[in-house]
């Protein structure tokens, strides 16, 4: 038998038409959408199919537009026949959807709780003046070493640990151009500067991190029904008010993924389940753990392939 663990990935997993043929063919996706919508006021399942491309990637808009999605993923999945999993976990913003899915939150709470998430990142550092790159091929510590050299008066901290050689800047984007340059010149083998609008997971969070506490103290939390493992600790939470600072931390402090995938994996799960658009996740625990089986879920052909994976491995 196999442990099943559920993950839901974050911003950069959007597109213009996703999960088009699944909203097509199942009505559980397109009433998850119009439920989010209701919470929000905004048609999410239209801005998601047909944009405009630019308010899609506006950060208050693409969070709900994910959060949205990676509920419907997972209730599509276990309305037919999908494993609720043992532990759940998701990249950034896909911690929100891993809580709703775990039944800690409810999704019309969440919903605008993300777009509020968005709006006070955004407003926290002018658009423009922040910035985000993928450095690949150089190990953390020595990204950190980068980061602070390459600092000065600014802001830029390692943020992502996404898997091994591949890690996530954050700050300034002076200060990220600094760490960029120094990156080529110690010999990592791509830098990849990231369209982002608002510079994730760095110190220059923590104004819109004070701000959300005052938000989330407002939403109603439970006791998930499956452990969550969350980003900033790789650990998982019973207390409503644990699970509120969790959060709030998370937006200032490094996204420990490769952690999260080997905490995951030593507990148990040697079978993960990406929900939501995309598979960026999945090839990222695959280069974790290279014994684990990964199936992601986000057109009828996936969802298929991963209900035939699970059956067979609760038949092996």
């Amino acid at each position: 038998m196999s442990d099943i663990g559920i993950v839901f990935p974050g911003q950069g997993a959007q597109s213009l038409g996703m999960l088009a043929e699944l909203g097509e063919a199942r009505a559980q996706v397109r009433e998850t959408f119009e439920e989010a919508s209701d919470a929000l006021g905004l048609d999410l399942w239209r801005l998601a199919q047909e944009g405009p491309e630019a308010d899609l990637n506006r950060t208050e808009n693409t969070q709900p537009v994910l959060l949205a999605a990676g509920v419907a993923v997972y209730r599509l999945w276990r309305d037919e026949g999908g494993s609720r999993g043992v532990a759940m976990a998701g990249h950034s913003l896909g911690e929100y959807s891993a809580l709703v899915a775990a039944g800690a939150m409810d999704l019309g709470d969440a919903v605008p709780l993300v777009a509020e998430r968005g709006r006070l990142m955004q407003q926290a550092v002018p658009e423009g003046s922040g910035a985000m790159a993928a450095i690949l091929g150089l190990d953390d510590d020595t990204v950190r070493g980068l980061c602070a050299q390459a600092a000065g008066d600014e802001v830029v901290d390692a943020v992502n640990f996404n898997a091994p050689g591949q890690v996530v800047v954050a700050g300034h984007k002076a200060a990220v151009d600094r760490v960029a340059a120094a990156a080529r010149e110690a010999g990592a083998k791509r830098v990849v500067p990231l369209a982002v609008s608002a510079p994730s997971h760095c110190a220059l969070m923590r104004p819109a991190a004070e701000r959300l506490a005052e938000r989330l103290a407002e939403v109603p939390i439970r006791t998930p029904e499956v452990p969550v493992i969350h980003n900033a600790d790789v650990a998982a939470y019973e207390d409503p008010e644990r699970i509120r600072d969790a959060l709030v931390r998370q937006l200032h402090s490094p996204v420990r993924w490769v952690e999260t995938v080997r905490k995951l994996h030593g507990d148990g799960v040697d079978t993960f389940v990406e929900a939501g658009p995309g598979k960026v996740l999945t090839g990222l625990n695959r280069r974790i753990e290279r014994s684990v089986i990964t199936l992601p879920v986000f057109d009828l052909k996936t969802l298929e392939a991963a209900l035939a994976a699970m059956e067979e491995t609760a038949h092996g």
